[in-house]
């Protein structure tokens, strides 16, 4: 696995917690663990939007397991670590790991994208 300098970003990252306006703000939890298979990486992480009243509207995070899609039945099927709950209910769906950086990113066109939406209703 190649160096992924944005690592040390993410891990500053730890415990902020940021306004988005209108009452809606994000949190960092990010620290090291061993690297593994399951978390080649070697940091576990959790980046949730909340909505004022506290609820979790969206997170990336890698505490546990999600199932893949169900058109994968194949038997020796990977459960990913590395996932995004893409609203309240979603119990989780796989996001690909490529580097600190790029998960800093998706994860803000998706906190846009959820902004956006509670705007127009």
């Amino acid at each position: 696995m190649r160096a992924d300098h944005g690592i040390d970003t993410l891990l500053d990252l730890d415990g902020q917690i940021i306004d988005q306006g209108r009452g809606y703000w994000v949190k960092f939890e990010v620290w090291r663990i061993e690297a593994s298979s399951a978390v080649p990486h070697g940091i576990r992480y959790s980046l949730t939007l909340h909505e004022p009243y506290g609820k979790r509207i969206l997170g990336y995070d890698n505490a546990h397991a999600v199932k893949p899609p169900k058109k994968f039945k194949y038997v020796g099927r990977i459960l990913a670590h590395d996932h995004k709950h893409r609203h309240v209910s979603d119990k989780g769906v796989p996001y690909e790991f490529q580097d600190a950086a790029q998960l800093l990113a998706d994860f803000f066109v998706d906190v846009d994208r959820v902004l956006k939406e509670g705007e127009s209703q």
